[in-house]
C-alpha cells in the first residue's frame, strides 16, 4: 500500500516513517523543508514539498496514494500568532481530510493528542464524552480539527480512524516533555512545579507502532485508540529523573497557583518581547499540567497488539541522548 504521510520529519513522525519503511509499504512524505527530509529519503520515501495550508498541493501529492497518517500539528504553548494553531490544526487538518476524499484514499489514520478530552472524568478512555473545557489553545484546535474530520467521515464518508498519544517521551525530543527533561537533568529548574497534577506517558516508538499496526489493521474504520503506557504525576516523574539521572530534585515546591501566576506574567512579557517564555512558563502548559490527565491505553494493546515500554525505561533512553 502506497501511504502519505504528513508531518513525517517530525519527533514521532520520523519513528512513523522508519516503522513503515522496514514493511511492505511504499512511502510518500509531505514537508515543508526539502533539507529535513534526509531521513525520510533515506528510508526511500518520495518527497512531496508543501504544506497542510495548500489543498491543492495536497490533492497532487496523494494521487497514486491508497492511505494517509496525518501526524502534522502546531504543537506548542506560544507562538507569538495565536492564529496559526487554527490554521493548522483545524483548516490543515481539514484540508488534508478533504484532499484524502478527492483522491479516492482508502484509509485515513489522523493522529490526535489525549488532551482534546479536556476536563472530561477520569480514566479517560476512547468511549469518555469530552470535557466542557480545554486548557491550552493547542488543545481546543486540536479538538476542533478532530471534529472536521469526524463531520466528513458522517456526512461523506471519509475512511477515517483516530489514535491518540498521551505525553511523548524519547531521544531527541524538540518539544515541551523533551525541554523539561532536559530543563531537570541539566539542574536548570529552580522549583518544582504541578507536583500532583496527573499526566499519561507513552514511549514514541510505541505511539509509531501503534499508528502503524492501527493502519494495518482490517475492519477498522471509526475506531479510536489512546496511546498511553502510565499516568503518573509531575512529582513522581521528577522522582523518576532524580533516581535515574542523580539530578538535583529541587527543594523548592511552587503552589500551583503561584505557578499558574507567575506563567501569566512570563507569557504576558512573551507576548511583548516576541520570544518564548522563560522557562517555558507558557500559560497554557501550566494550565494543562494543572489540569492533567488520567487515560487507559489498553483497547490498543488489546485490539492491535500493541506493547507499551514502562516509563522508566522511556525516561532512561531520553536522558541518555542528552
Amino acid at each position: 500500500m502506497k501511504v502519505f504521510v504528513t508531518g513525517g520529519t517530525g519527533f514521532i513522525g520520523t519513528r512513523v516513517v522508519q516503522r513503515l519503511a522496514s514493511s511492505s509499504h511504499e512511502l510518500c512524505c509531505l514537508v515543508r523543508n526539502p533539507e529535513r527530509a534526509q531521513a525520510a529519503r533515506a528510508a526511500g520515501a518520495a518527497i512531496v514539498v508543501g504544506d497542510v495550508a495548500d489543498k491543492t498541493g495536497l490533492v497532487a501529492g496523494m494521487q497514486g496514494c491508497e492511505a494517509v497518517i496525518h501526524l502534522a500539528n502546531l504543537f506548542e504553548f506560544w507562538v507569538p500568532d495565536r492564529r496559526a494553531y487554527a490554521t493548522v490544526n483545524i483548516e490543515g487538518t481539514r484540508n488534508v481530510m478533504e484532499a484524502a476524499l478527492e483522491t479516492g484514499i482508502t484509509k485515513v489514520v489522523h493522529v490526535s493528542s489525549v488532551v482534546i478530552w479536556g476536563d472530561a472524568s477520569w480514566p479517560i478512555t476512547e468511549t469518555t464524552p469530552l470535557g466542557a473545557k480545554c486548557a491550552s489553545e493547542y488543545a481546543r484546535t486540536k479538538r476542533a480539527g478532530d471534529e472536521v474530520a469526524w463531520r466528513l467521515a458522517a456526512t461523506r464518508n471519509l475512511p477515517l480512524l483516530m489514535v491518540y498519544p498521551g505525553a511523548v517521551i524519547g531521544p531527541d525530543d524538540p518539544k515541551a516533555t523533551g525541554r523539561y527533561l532536559r530543563s531537570f537533568v541539566r539542574g536548570a529548574l529552580p522549583a518544582q512545579v504541578m507536583t500532583r497534577s496527573v499526566f499519561p506517558f507513552v514511549q514514541v516508538r510505541d505511539v509509531a507502532d501503534g499508528i502503524v499496526r492501527a493502519l494495518d489493521k482490517e475492519g477498522n474504520l471509526g475506531e479510536k485508540y489512546i496511546l498511553v503506557a502510565e499516568s503518573m504525576t509531575f512529582g513522581q516523574l521528577n522522582q523518576l529523573l532524580h533516581e535515574i539521572t542523580g539530578a538535583r530534585l529541587p527543594r523548592l515546591v511552587f503552589p500551583d497557583w503561584l505557578t499558574v501566576l507567575g506563567a501569566c506574567c512570563a507569557t504576558g512579557l512573551a507576548n511583548l518581547i516576541r520570544r518564548p517564555p522563560m522557562l517555558d512558563m507558557a500559560v497554557d502548559q501550566m494550565r494543562m499540567m494543572q489540569q492533567g490527565f488520567q487515560a487507559d491505553g489498553s483497547k490498543a494493546s488489546r485490539e492491535l497488539g500493541l506493547t507499551y515500554t514502562p516509563i522508566r525505561e522511556a525516561v532512561r533512553e531520553a536522558v541518555a541522548s542528552m
